[in-house]
Parts: structure tokens; C-alpha cells; sequence
């Protein structure tokens, strides 16, 4: 893994928070970070910054409701993609969790450990190991791009950039997530989705 990727993933984890006044302060640096990426690349990031120069808290945050809400297939949070609603959900978080241990990667406290924002820190400080657990959720990332795009935003962008950095799995296990990825597509999430409230003012 190179640094320029290193460095993408973690533009691209801060990115994809939301976008609350740490975020907004860390904008010049992270325009600052985009000169390590190659052009293609930062050329994803980019719009995302301008937009939330040119936008207020407030608006942004609005906006970043309205795409990352409880519909399927626009969710940060990656299991849902191979899992859905079901019990398999939970071990697959339990999962997640004990190989951040083995690497001695502690996530933000509060957040579950499939938040693609988590997932992509953990990739820019680890390198392979965490390039092999973002592949693991190559579909669940093209699903929810592809969902991106029928919609008006710069999201769409950063999440394709980092489907350009994240490694093609095997055919057979890439048939197999597909499936389970349309599976629990078509469903709604019943139980356990995570919510996003929006700031009180």
C-alpha cells in the first residue's frame, strides 16, 4: 500500500464524518493532505471540500442526513451490506473488534466498528491488514456509490475514490457478496439501524 492510499483513506475517513465544527476546522489541512494524492484521486475529494466551504453547519449537516439516512443502500455502516438484520450481524461486529485489538487500533468511543469512517482510519494507520478489511466490503461499497449517484452530492465522489484504492476479491467470493449484498438490499432494516440526529440549535 503506498502512502499516497494511506493518506486518501484517512482524507476520506474525516470526510465522511459528520460534518459537525471539527470537521470544518480541518478543512484547510485536509486541502493541505490532498497534494500527497494523485490528481485522479483528490479529484474526488475536492468537490466534497468545496461544498462544505461554501455550505453552513447547519445546511451541511442537513444534507448529510438526507443522503446517509435509514434507506437501504445509502449507510455508512458496512455489515449491513454483507449481513442485514440478523444475528450474524453481531458477530461480524465482534469480529471487526478483535482484529482491531490484534492491531492495537482503538475506534472513536460511541461508534460501532463497521463505520466506514472507522474502517478507512484503520486502513491509513495499518496499511494491508486494513486494505484486506475494506475489500471484504468492495460490494457493499459499489452498492452504496451506486446508490450515491441518483442523487445530487459530493459524497458520491469520495466514495468512489476509495473503491479505487480498495483491492478486487476472489470471483467466487465476489459472486457470493453479491448475492448477500442484494439480499439484504431489498430489505428494510428493522432493528439496530444506526440513527443520525440532526444537531439542535
Amino acid at each position: 500500500m503506498t502512502n499516497a492510499t494511506k493518506v486518501l483513506h484517512q482524507v476520506a475517513a474525516h470526510c465522511l464524518h459528520y460534518p459537525d465544527v471539527e470537521l470544518y476546522q480541518r478543512i484547510p489541512l485536509l486541502r493541505d493532505c490532498l497534494a500527497e494524492i494523485p490528481p485522479k484521486l483528490a479529484d474526488g475529494i475536492t468537490p466534497l471540500l468545496d461544498h462544505l466551504s461554501a455550505t453552513s453547519e447547519v445546511d451541511a449537516a442537513r444534507h448529510y442526513v438526507d443522503v446517509f439516512d435509514t434507506k437501504p443502500g445509502r449507510c455508512l455502516y458496512m455489515t449491513w451490506y454483507t449481513d442485514g438484520d440478523t444475528r450474524r450481524r453481531g458477530s461480524s461486529l465482534a469480529s471487526l473488534k478483535g482484529i482491531y485489538r490484534q492491531h492495537g487500533f482503538r475506534p472513536a468511543a460511541g461508534e460501532l466498528p463497521d463505520y466506514l469512517p472507522i474502517l478507512l482510519e484503520f486502513a491509513a494507520q495499518t496499511g494491508q491488514p486494513g486494505q484486506h478489511l475494506l475489500a471484504r466490503f468492495r460490494r457493499g461499497l459499489e452498492l452504496l456509490h451506486t446508490k450515491l449517484s441518483t442523487m445530487d452530492t459530493s459524497y458520491t465522489a469520495v466514495v468512489g475514490a476509495v473503491i479505487a484504492t480498495v483491492p478486487q476479491v476472489p470471483d467466487s467470493l465476489a459472486a457470493e457478496s453479491q448475492r448477500t449484498v442484494e439480499q439484504v438490499g431489498l430489505e428494510p432494516v428493522l432493528l439496530g439501524y444506526p440513527t443520525i440526529l440532526e444537531p439542535t440549535r
